[in-house]
């Protein structure tokens, strides 16, 4: 579960933001997880890097710049949706690409758990299941392509099939070798065109573009039919950035901030509840926090890119296994050329 809120404007007023993005990201407590950070192998890309073994090197958010370009990505998984069905089993496919090698955040025991089993058994259970795995395809999640790479391989590749048109056009075609997901793609560049923002879901296979200057907000169901949280979510976001859209970093980013940590349970929900029936109620809050499983909402995200491609990347992220105990705090803060 995460959920993003942005607006991307290509050419704002004079003391705007061309990027204005908040997100919180779900995930469990024990994942092994890099916290934000210049990548090593990628030097032009920022963003937290998962260490999950089998998904190392991959990212459920990260932000890129080359040639005048700010590319951003991001990962949401689809609530309760039964893997593609045509789903390719790919046993060697998952190659590390190790952006960076910094130490993990946080340890990590049985973060492998699917979080879409446990909340909607019945939606993930193989019909058919092999009393064999040794043999032949089983319908374990490590047989399908880490997601995480999606994000990962459109910020770090600045070439023309690697243009959020080109890249999307091509990933709609093979995206039933992934479990099911959300992936949000923007691209700002000259001040003179618009920016390019586009969400490509795989179940069932959609790619839909959005409009420059918009204020939008995904989750982890289709866009058209949102969970509560995010529609009230994207109605406060815009709220902010009406109010606080020209105003300084430290004040917008707190503004954001606290969006993010709202607890606030937006229950009922009659889509969640579909997708969650056992969990809803307590995946329904922006800011989740589920302690039996310990899972929630570990990391806030803000991204801001201001009229002078300035970029702030701030992240908030929890230092151990208690969301009440110790928090860190990261603000890297980068001046990129613009548009050549």
């Amino acid at each position: 579960m995460c959920v993003i809120f942005f607006c991307a404007d290509s050419n704002p007023q004079l003391g705007g933001y061309k990027l204005i993005l908040a997100s919180n990201r779900d995930e469990f407590f024990a994942r092994a997880t890099q916290s934000a950070a210049k990548w090593a192998n990628a030097d032009h890309v920022y963003g937290g890097i998962d260490l999950e073994p089998g998904r190392e090197g991959g990212t459920w958010l990260a932000i890129g710049h080359s040639a005048g370009f700010f590319k951003v990505g991001a990962l949401l998984n689809l609530t309760g949706e039964p893997k593609p069905r045509d789903a390719v089993a790919h046993k060697n496919i998952l190659q590390p690409h190790n952006h960076n090698s910094n130490k993990p955040t946080t340890s990590n025991n049985n973060s492998h758990l699917n979080l879409n089993t446990n909340l909607n058994p019945n939606l993930n259970a193989n019909p058919n299941p092999n009393p064999n795995p040794s043999k032949g395809q089983s319908n374990n999640e490590h047989f399908l392509l880490g997601r995480g790479m999606i994000v990962a391989d459109f910020v770090t590749q600045a070439d023309e099939e690697h243009s959020i048109r080109n890249y999307n056009q091509r990933l709609l075609k093979d995206c039933t070798k992934y479990s099911a997901f959300n992936f949000v793609s923007i691209e700002i560049g000259s001040p003179s065109l618009p920016a390019r923002v586009e969400l490509l879901s795989n179940v069932p296979p959609t790619l839909e573009e959005f409009r420059n200057g918009g204020c939008y907000g995904f989750g982890n169901s289709l866009p058209h039919t949102p969970f509560e949280k995010v529609r009230h979510g994207q109605q406060e976001f815009e709220a902010i950035v009406r109010e606080h859209g020209g105003a300084s970093v430290e004040t917008l980013s707190s503004q954001l901030m606290q969006l993010l940590r709202n607890k606030h349970r937006f229950w009922p929900d009659a889509e969640l509840k579909r997708r969650a029936p056992n969990w809803g109620e307590g995946l329904s809050a922006l800011n989740v926090h589920i302690a039996d499983h310990a899972y929630g909402s570990r990391t806030h995200t803000v991204i801001l890119v201001d009229s002078q491609n300035r970029m702030h990347f701030i992240e908030e992220t929890m230092a151990g296994l208690d969301p009440q105990g110790e928090w860190s705090r990261t603000h890297i803060e980068k001046d990129f050329p613009g548009y050549v």
